[in-house]
């Protein structure tokens, strides 16, 4: 009995709160910042978690961990997380709480992440005489650049946590549906460059000089082989040159070249593999043009793979709120990436997702990143 009483408790209570957590995604909204630099946003966190007794220790100079501990003895501990930057991106919609920030805008929905996490400790504070265990809440920081999550991980936060949970609103899924996938679900991403050194020459004597632009091109075209002949057809991978700088002049033969692209995959063997196959067919190909290369490599994140059982139990608890006939258990993956994957990494558990487009408002319908973004926020209460 006690257990159904709390269970209704705790829906009159997400329904009771649901008008602060949407005005606490507003003003997220309306004052945005970027990676690395949420200074104002970690303090009205802070505040918000002082006004409802929670402790919490900063991690970083701008993300924090809150704790939650039930009254009901010692058990598992979970970690809970919500990102909190913004993007560099004009907020071109016209609300109430547009960006006041100039050229930037929560374009990507971590301001209901955030707002529906302090709610969710408003819950779990109010509750904690019902559940024994530790609920761990991390607002974290830089999720945009892949350097948030692993300040908690190399912080030690995250040790010792049984499992850890993670969402992301999605305009592409309608609101009210909840999509929780086992499996691999996103992309890693590395960000890689390769220098290539040639030597200058008049470009009407080339054969006295060795063409870092020409070594350069033929390393991008040569890459794609990687995916086409080294990786299985059953497997999936990207590989994509962005940037291909060279050359000063047009009668001077290029003594230096520098290519930036990503590398994508759904598993950390297969990922390994291609960074591997990538410095490799760069360096043999600027062997064959007589330069030689330098290759460097950004980790901004781990693929994104969730866990069986956090996942069929998301999925049931999702069915206990939106009904079984909303709940997503199968949906194709994305090459986009998210650094909760590095909490994945440490504990078992899911990354979901919580829809939040209203099919009769195209104002929801634009693709996250996008300058006219916005939200159904009738799918905050549901985060």
């Amino acid at each position: 009995m006690s257990s159904v009483l709390t269970e209704i408790s705790i829906r009159e209570d997400v329904q009771a709160g649901a008008d602060e957590v949407i005005a606490l995604r507003r003003y997220f909204h309306q004052y945005p910042e970027a990676s690395l630099k949420e200074y104002e946003t970690i303090r009205r966190i802070k505040e918000e978690l002082d006004k409802l007794g929670v402790p919490y220790e900063s991690v970083g100079e701008t993300g924090a961990i809150g704790t939650i501990t039930g009254q009901k003895g010692s058990g598992k501990t979970i970690l809970l997380r919500a990102d909190i930057d913004a993007l560099e991106l004009e907020d071109a919609k016209e609300k109430p709480y547009k960006s006041k920030n100039p050229g930037l805008h929560h374009a990507c929905g971590h301001d209901g992440h955030t707002a529906a996490l302090l709610g969710a400790a408003k819950i779990l504070k109010k509750q904690a005489a019902h559940f024994s265990g530790t609920v761990k809440l991390a607002f974290q920081q830089a999720e945009e650049i892949g350097a948030g999550a692993r300040q908690f991980v190399k912080g030690g936060f995250v040790e010792n946590t049984d499992q850890v949970f993670g969402l992301h609103l999605d305009s592409s899924v309608p609101v009210g549906s909840i999509v929780s996938v086992p499996g691999a679900t996103n992309a890693s991403c590395d960000i890689f460059k390769i220098n290539v050194q040639g030597k200058s020459a008049h470009a009407a004597q080339p054969d006295k000089g060795v063409d870092a632009l020409l070594a350069a091109a033929a390393i991008t075209v040569e890459l794609q082989s990687i995916v086409g002949r080294e990786i299985s057809p059953l497997d999936h991978a990207v590989v994509a040159v962005g940037v291909l700088n060279a050359g000063t002049r047009y009668n001077i033969v290029a003594n230096h070249a520098e290519l930036e692209g990503t590398v994508r995959t759904f598993s950390h063997e297969t990922r390994q593999f291609v960074l591997e196959a990538v410095e490799r067919v760069a360096k043999h190909v600027a062997e064959s043009h007589r330069a030689s290369i330098t290759f460097e490599n950004y980790d901004a994140a781990a693929p994104l793979i969730n866990a069986e059982e956090p996942a069929a139990r998301a999925a049931r608890v999702a069915a206990d709120i939106v009904g079984a006939e909303r709940v997503i258990t199968s949906q194709p993956k994305s090459l986009g990436a998210d650094d909760f994957a590095d909490f994945l990494a440490e504990a078992p558990g899911v990354y979901a997702r919580v829809g939040t487009r209203n099919l009769d408002d195209p104002d929801t319908w634009y693709g996250h990143h996008h300058e006219q973004f916005d939200i159904d926020e009738r799918g905050l209460p549901l985060t």
